[in-house]
């Protein structure tokens, strides 16, 4: 279940990767950040919007969090670390890496917000009925994820970044 729910976050970060090269003709970032004044507004849109689409299959972000909660049945050590620590940050912080192309549309960028208050907000309200202190954990990291990505979006970037950092370190604990 987490293979496939995250190859649909990969095709989606791939078609943004595709929409930045064929447009700015690189996809090194002092380029791209350099070239986003003079890019086409829409495209680079569409491409910001398809980049956090990977964010949300990497993150457990609404509506593709379902699978995080099953893949925390492993063992605790593993779930501590790849899951709550490394792997589902590695959305958050793409967000906040890309977040000058999410910038420049508001609507991608009120859409982030959105999309992580509704995840952190379905999430919480998913962990009071867990049976389960690993699923009480798992929704707890979901949650968690969505005010990361709501607090980037919002433009509290340095909030959002010290939460992942933090978050971190207190889910591997």
């Amino acid at each position: 279940k987490a293979f496939l729910v995250t190859r649909v976050g990969d095709v989606m970060f791939m078609i943004g990767l595709f929409i930045l090269f064929t447009e700015l003709h690189t996809l090194n970032y002092e380029l791209v950040w350099s070239a986003l004044d003079t890019a086409d507004k829409t495209m680079m849109a569409f491409a910001a919007f398809f980049l956090f689409g990977g964010a949300i299959g990497k993150s457990a972000q609404f509506p593709l969090h379902d699978w995080l909660p099953d893949a925390m049945e492993g063992p605790t050590t593993v779930s501590a670390l790849i899951h709550a620590a490394t792997m589902v940050n590695a959305g958050v912080y793409l967000v906040a890496r890309s977040f000058p192309i999410i910038a420049t549309s508001a609507e991608v960028s009120l859409f982030v917000a959105a999309i992580g208050g509704i995840t952190a907000f379905v999430a919480a309200t998913m962990a009071l009925c867990a049976p389960k202190i690993k699923g009480v954990l798992a929704y707890s990291t979901v949650s968690q994820l969505g005010y990361m990505m709501t607090a980037v979006a919002a433009g509290g970037y340095t909030a959002g970044v010290f939460h992942l950092f933090t978050h971190a370190f207190f889910k591997a604990l």
